[in-house]
């Protein structure tokens, strides 16, 4: 293919990319972006091809780069995720709150003083 060509689709690439893109809701646009960022274990894959085929530091240099920069991409991407996901999660309530044993949590402001089954504090009547 010519140089042109090349550029050509990289051009066009870019905007159908930004177009389809610019397409998706902003609630979906965040954790969207961050797991195509895994799409660097390509970049990561192809990182380690060159390094492991080179035969001189030029290569070497550039697949350790391409190396450390595809594995900050992939974990940054799914720490965005994940940080994402955490707003949507549901506080646990007070009601579905558990011991260990499985009884359940009664918060401390809402004990009284016969909560634990004793006669203390209850009025005699």
């Amino acid at each position: 293919m010519t140089t042109i060509i090349e550029i050509t689709i990289f051009v066009l690439a870019a905007f159908v990319g930004f177009e389809v893109i610019s397409k998706v809701p902003t609630t979906l646009h965040t954790p969207l972006m961050s797991q195509t960022n895994a799409i660097h274990g390509i970049v990561l894959l192809g990182g380690l091809i060159v390094v492991g085929l080179s035969s001189n530091v030029l290569d070497n240099v550039i697949g350790t780069i391409a190396i450390a920069f595809g594995t900050i991409n992939i974990v940054g991407g799914f720490m965005v995720t994940d940080r994402m996901l955490g707003m949507f999660r549901r506080k646990p309530s007070a009601s579905s709150a558990r011991e260990p044993g499985g009884r359940p949590v009664i918060p401390a402001e809402g004990r009284d003083a016969g909560a634990d089954g004793s006669d203390e504090g209850r009025g005699s009547g």
